[in-house]
Parts: structure tokens; sequence; C-alpha cells
């Protein structure tokens, strides 16, 4: 039988369906630039209607509007960049607040062999009486205290340690509550207590929020931070 030789092609000559294949294969670009552009004004030229060809003034407003808007888009992620690199710095600043002592808001009590962490609301008024309770970490009453009339300013809570009962409470994570009474009006302001810095975590939003992360595992905002110490 006899067998059909394949004739190969010239060079530079390719088959249809290769060429078909190759562009299928090319990236498609979807933005226009710069040359997409000037090529889009070129052949706008060389179509105009020559007995009524387009204004000068057209051209010249397409050109401003196309380099305003070039302008606007290198300006954007200019912006971009900066965001992301002032993010970083405040990144890189908020961790020299570890192993610091920070006012945490609603924050953890922490009771260990030797110490019992502190609170501190604000009185703008003073208070005619305050209510400290103890909660443990399963919500349960360990102790209240009272406290008497209080001059307007900051007021220091400070437990004891001890139960209801009159024995010592055992080491682990607490919560105050704090009820103040002033001319007859009962209310329950922010206690913060004081809380080690153990971590810092970027919350990866647009304005830069930056956590903090104290021990008892509760995480606080920076910006509601009001007290630092060692």
């Amino acid at each position: 039988m006899a067998t059909t030789a394949t004739s190969s092609l010239p060079s530079g000559i390719v088959k249809y369906e290769d060429y078909v294949a190759e562009q299928k294969s090319k990236p498609t670009n979807t933005n226009m630039g710069q040359t997409e552009f000037l090529t889009l004004f070129t052949t706008q030229l060389k179509n105009q209607n020559p007995l009524d060809p387009v204004k000068n003034e057209a051209f010249v407003a397409q050109l401003a509007q196309f380099s305003q808007l070039e302008a606007t888009t290198a300006m954007k992620t200019s912006m971009q960049n900066l965001v992301s690199s002032l993010a970083n710095d405040r990144l890189l600043g908020a961790t020299s607040l570890i192993g610091k002592t920070v006012g945490v808001p609603d924050g953890p009590v922490t009771v260990t062999d030797t110490t019992v962490s502190q609170g501190v609301i604000n009185l703008p008024t003073g208070a005619d009486g305050i209510k400290l309770q103890v909660f443990d970490d399963k919500g349960l009453l360990v102790r209240t205290q009272t406290m008497g009339p209080q001059a307007a300013g900051d007021v220091t809570l400070e437990w004891d340690g001890m139960n209801d009962g009159g024995n010592a409470a055992p080491n682990g994570i607490y919560r105050y509550v704090a009820t103040v009474n002033r001319n007859g009006e009962v209310t329950k302001p922010t206690v913060n207590t004081y809380a080690q810095v153990v971590g810092v975590t970027s919350a990866g939003t647009s304005d830069g929020t930056m956590l903090l992360e104290v021990k008892g595992g509760k995480t606080v905002n920076l910006a509601d931070v009001k007290r630092i110490s060692y």
C-alpha cells in the first residue's frame, strides 16, 4: 500500500488552525493603557469623515480626560502603597507595648498567689456610694464590696481577693462590675483593669486598627487604651 507523504509548509507560513490556536492562547489585555489609547486615537483620525472632521477641541478634550484618568489611577496606587506602609509602621510601633501594663476597658482581673488586679472607674461628678461585684470566669458572683462617698475623678477599685465566705479566691481570671449611686441615680460605668500586653495584631481594616492581646485572653482596640504603665 502506498503512503501519502506529509508536505511541509514554506518557512514563515503556518497553518490556519495553528494560528487560531496561538491567538487563543495569548492573554487578553482588557485594560486601556497609553499605547492602546494612541492606537485608538490614530485609528479615529484615519477613519473620520473628511466632509465632517472631528474638531481639534474634541481630540484635546479626549487627551485631557485620558491624562486625568491615568494620573488618578497612579495616585490611587500611590495612596494604597502609602496606607500599607503606614499600617506596617503602626504595627511596628505598637509592638513596643508588649510586656507593658495597660488599662483595658472591662478587662480581666487576674488573681495570683501574690497579686490581685486593680480596677479604675471615672466619676465626673463623684458618687454617694459604690457597690463592687466580682464574678469568676463562669459568671458566678464571688464577692460583693461596698465603698462610701467618692470625690469626682478616677476611683481605684481594690478587691482583697477573698470571697463572700471569707476564704481566699482561687487563682484565675475574674471580672469587676461597679454600680454607682449618685443623687438617687444608679449607673454602671466601665471598669478599666490593668493587664499585661502579650501580643499585637493588625485588624486588617482600612483605618489601620491595632488590637492588643493581653493576659487573660482578652483583645482590646489600641484606641480604647487610656493608660499605659510598666
